[in-house]
Formats: structure tokens, sequence, C-alpha cells
């Protein structure tokens, strides 16, 4: 027991019913995650044009979802607010392996887009509201780790369900991803329904101001505006650009990107907790900097990797991933936390729905601008640009520092 207080962080008990019921959802979603183009053409007969937008469906309901959570988390508090997702979530995740006809798949994705993106910001505010102030970092950073886990374990268990079965039994995969979400939905009861109500009772007039005030907050703005430029030109490229770049290097192929892939998985289980002592004591604004930088000689390292063939290209091309998942564990760490601590008690869930949205513009703009590059044949010039936007992000990041308060921006020791 002393081993295992002194390796995690010390985090209340409703706090570690929040991320295991996550990972359990997140082992879920890793199920399902790299089949939905593959399961949408094979089994249920959708061209691949068909299927690609029935996928960007899923994506672009989180415009709509990001900012519906934030407003749910606070008019009825965060748990709440996530079991609605998580339900709604699961409808969409059912509703895909019944899918018949064309109208079906774009209904149950847009179902199922609008599910998770009402998860994202009601989760996060409900872990901010579980832990205190100085253990948030820990707490994102905890759940960072366990969600890459739980991908990764799905992704293995979907590579065993369907060992040798035909495209069909892909359906099995939405069945269970959709029962991994009412999981955790049945989890959340048990955790007490903090958020809005404490608000109420302080004469803090819960629901006043809404999203015009969460634009009128200056700090929150530029920390919107850098988190979206990470997203663009960090996460948004690993499966809009990293992939078909390594694919095109010579003696890469899939097995090649699987390892790839799984180094960056690796690294983020493995590193998050290191990260966390690293960054503990530390201005968050030189953790956000790092990430910059981070993402910016990952994307170096694919652009040398590019120029060579076999094994030095794989080398390289799982480096690239490895300090990618770096990046990722120093994010976890320092936005998120930051985000919810600038926040007010009675918006706490608008500025996360508002933040939420950072992410989804990151990923809507990222594949915008690596799709025509690579079409161009200008992978290269893409990865240079990358890198370039990496190296604003580092700049913004410090130019924050300035007017970010010295005790917001500070990581707490007792973090780690």
């Amino acid at each position: 027991m002393k081993r295992a207080r002194g390796l995690l962080p010390d985090l209340p008990g409703p706090a570690w019913i929040v991320l295991g019921g996550d990972a359990v959802s997140a082992l879920g979603s890793g199920l399902t995650l790299p089949f939905f183009v593959v399961y949408l053409h094979e089994a249920r007969g959708l061209g691949l044009a068909l299927a690609g937008l029935a996928l960007a469906v899923v994506a672009g309901a989180g415009l709509a979802g990001n900012p519906l959570g934030g407003w749910l988390s606070d008019r009825v508090g965060p748990r709440d607010a996530l079991v609605v997702g998580l339900v709604v979530a699961a409808a969409g995740s059912l509703g895909v392996a019944l899918v018949r006809e064309p109208w079906q798949a774009f209904a149950a994705a847009a179902v199922l887009g609008l599910g998770v993106a009402i998860c994202w910001p009601a989760l996060d505010a409900l872990l901010a509201a579980v832990v205190a102030p100085e253990r948030r970092a820990a707490a994102f950073g905890v759940r960072h780790a366990t969600l890459n886990a739980g991908f990764g374990l799905g992704a293995l268990l979907a590579a065993v369900l369907l060992a040798g079965g035909s495209p069909s039994r892909l359906a099995l995969l939405y069945v269970l991803d959709g029962l991994s979400f009412l999981a955790l939905a049945v989890l959340l009861f048990a955790v007490p329904a903090l958020g809005h109500k404490a608000s109420v009772d302080a004469g803090e007039g819960g629901t006043s101001g809404g999203y015009r005030e969460v634009a009128r907050d200056p700090l929150f703005r530029r920390l919107w505006a850098l988190m979206a430029l990470l997203v663009a030109a960090g996460y948004a490229q690993y499966h809009a650009a990293f992939p078909a770049y390594a694919a095109a290097a010579d003696g890469v192929g899939a097995r090649g990107l699987s390892l790839a892939f799984a180094a960056n998985a690796c690294t983020v289980v493995g590193a998050q907790l290191v990260m966390l002592r690293l960054l503990a004591g530390r201005r968050r604004t030189s953790g956000v900097a790092l990430v910059g930088a981070l993402f910016a000689v990952a994307w170096g390292i694919t652009l040398l990797a590019g120029q060579l063939t076999g094994a030095g290209a794989m080398a390289l091309f799982a480096l690239a991933m490895v300090v990618l998942g770096l990046a990722e564990t120093a994010l976890a760490a320092t936005m998120p936390a930051l985000v919810n601590d600038l926040a007010p008690e009675r918006l706490r869930g608008r500025y996360n729905g508002a933040f939420a949205l950072a992410w989804t513009s990151g990923f809507i703009i990222g594949p915008l601008l690596a799709g025509p590059a690579l079409s161009a044949g200008l992978g290269d010039a893409l990865l240079a640009v990358l890198m370039a936007a990496c190296v604003v992000a580092v700049l913004a990041a410090k130019r924050l520092e300035r007017t970010l308060p010295p005790a917001l921006n500070l990581t707490p020791a007792v973090a780690a």
C-alpha cells in the first residue's frame, strides 16, 4: 500500500471513481476508434466517400455538443450533465451497430458525436470540482494517462475479437462501446452531485453571464487561441499528416506505423506521472512552452525520417511519436488545470465547454491544412510550416507569462 501511495497522486475517492470509469469508457472507445470508416464501408456497404463524410459528422457535432455540455454543467451540475452525454453517446454507438442505410449512418454519427462532445467539458468540470485546486494538475495528468491506457487496451481487445472474423463482427465492437458509456454513467452515481448548486446557494446566480462573460475574459481568449494553435499544429496532425507522410517513406508500411503509434501510447502512459513531478512547482506557461518546443522537435524528426528509408526511417518515425507523447504529458499537466483555476465556479462548465471548442476547432483546421498539402506532394513544406507554428506557440506561451497572475501560473508542488 505504501508503494502504491508513493507512485500515485493523492486524490480523493470520487476522483478515482471518475478516473476509473473514464478508463473503462476509453477502453470501449478504443475498440472502435480505428474502424469507423472500415465498418461502414465493408460491413454496411457504404462508399468510402459517404463513410468518410459520416466520420466528419462525428467531429462536426462537437461544434454544438461542446458548448451544450458546458451549459448543461452549469445548469444541472457536471455529474448529471456527464450522465446525459454518456446516455446520448451510448445511443449513438448502438445506433452505429444497427446501421443498414446511409441516412442511418449519418444520424447515428451525429448522435454519437453530440454525446461525446457533451461529455468532454462535463467530465473536465466534474474532475475539477471533486479535487482541490492544488491537485488538479495531478488529476488531469492521471486522466490523460488512463485515457490512453484504455484506448490502447481497447485496440488490443478489438484485435482479439476480430481475429478470423467477418467484417460484420465489427458491429459487436460498437455494442460494447455503447455499454462502456453506460457503465461510466452508472459509476457516476457514487460521486456527489457537485457544481452549480454550491454557486446558487452562495448567491452567485449560478447561470448568469453565460458564454458572453467567458468570451469577455482576455486571459481565457489567449489560452483558447494558444490551445487551438497547439491542436491544429500538433494533435490534429497525428492522424492528418503523420500517417500519410510516414506511409510514403520507403520500407515503413503499416507495421512501421503501428510501432510508431504504439511507442506514442506507451510513452504517454509511462511518462505522465514523471512529467507531473518534473513540472511541479514550476510555471505553467513554461510547461506549455515545452509542449510547443517538443511538437516542433517531433516534426523536425519526422521531416528527417522522411528523407531516409527502411529501418532508419522506422526508428526515427517511432522517435518522433515518443517526443509527441512527451508533449502530450506536459500539456495534460498544465492547460486543463489552468483553465479550471481561471474559471469562476458558477461558469466552470461554460469555460470547459468553450475550451473544448478550441480542441474541436483545431481538429477541424488541422486536416484542412494537411490534406491539400499532402495531395500536392508538399509534405516536407507542411512539416516545416508545422514546426514554425509550434515555435509561434512557444513564443505565445512565454508572452502569456507576462499577464498571467503568478499564483495562477504556478503548478502546485503537491500536484506530484
